[in-house]
């Protein structure tokens, strides 16, 4: 197994408003053998301090990829784990983060994944959590837990690296497993789920909100492969034909 495996693990920020801590997360993720960031919306531009920061890392830095939103981040990955530093209204799967790390990595054969960190001083919204298949939380001391993002972001590519480590002599996964859907695909079952409640009248259109969100955090424990989503979607599609003529029969 070559070190590609980890070219597939993405590591994104999102809104950060300190290109220092860009230059410094380029610095740790170089350091486990991590190269792809993607900056999402950053309030500035890496400059001379991030490439500072960064020392030997600044062709991480120099490679970043730099996008509108999260959604363009993660479009092609299977698998994205949100970092989340407290508990949420609704619940969302957790990992910890050595099983992060070994997640990413056995998903990585498959198709690009994942880490994503928010702003510096309030995180990842409750929207942007909703993209995630899982959350992960790095057990600090509940006392004094203040880590910056530059130390998160060492402390779960760490973990990736445990991971790759452990998994080195494995063989991939082979060719008769079914793979998972990217978000990308996920978003479109979710537009077609909404759609056809709403047609049914189980969704109202003023407040879809909440309904889709429990949707989601079903799915996301569910975990549908490519196969089962697209099942789901046939019945999705069987739903709004049964009601188009029902309608055309009245």
């Amino acid at each position: 197994m070559s070190d590609s495996l980890l070219d597939k693990v993405k590591i994104v920020l999102v809104n950060t408003s300190d290109c220092r801590n860009m230059g410094s997360a380029a610095r740790a993720m170089k350091t486990m053998g991590l190269s792809q960031l993607v900056l999402v919306d950053p309030l500035e531009m890496p400059n001379g301090q991030a490439q500072a920061l960064a020392a030997g890392a600044t062709d991480v830095l120099a490679n970043a990829k730099v996008v509108s939103t999260m959604e363009e981040a993660v479009a092609d990955c299977g698998l994205v784990v949100g970092t989340s530093a407290r508990s949420r209204t609704l619940p969302w799967p957790m990992l910890e983060p050595r099983e992060c790390g070994e997640k990413m990595v056995a998903e990585a054969k498959q198709y690009p994944v994942a880490l994503v960190f928010g702003r510096e001083s309030s995180g990842l919204t409750n929207e942007e959590l909703q993209l995630c298949h899982f959350h992960v939380q790095i057990p600090a001391n509940p006392e004094y837990s203040s880590l910056n993002l530059a130390m998160a972001v060492q402390l779960l590519s760490y973990e990736v690296r445990n991971g790759y480590l452990a998994d080195k002599n494995t063989q991939y996964l082979s060719d008769d497993e079914e793979a998972y859907p990217n978000v990308e695909e996920t978003e479109r079952m979710y537009k077609h789920f909404e759609e056809a409640l709403s047609a049914t009248g189980f969704i109202t259109p003023k407040h879809p909100g909440l309904v889709m969100t429990k949707i989601r955090r079903l799915f996301n424990r569910a975990r549908p492969d490519v196969k089962e989503l697209k099942m789901v979607r046939g019945i999705l599609s069987s739903v709004e034909k049964a009601l188009k003529r029902a309608k055309s029969e009245n």
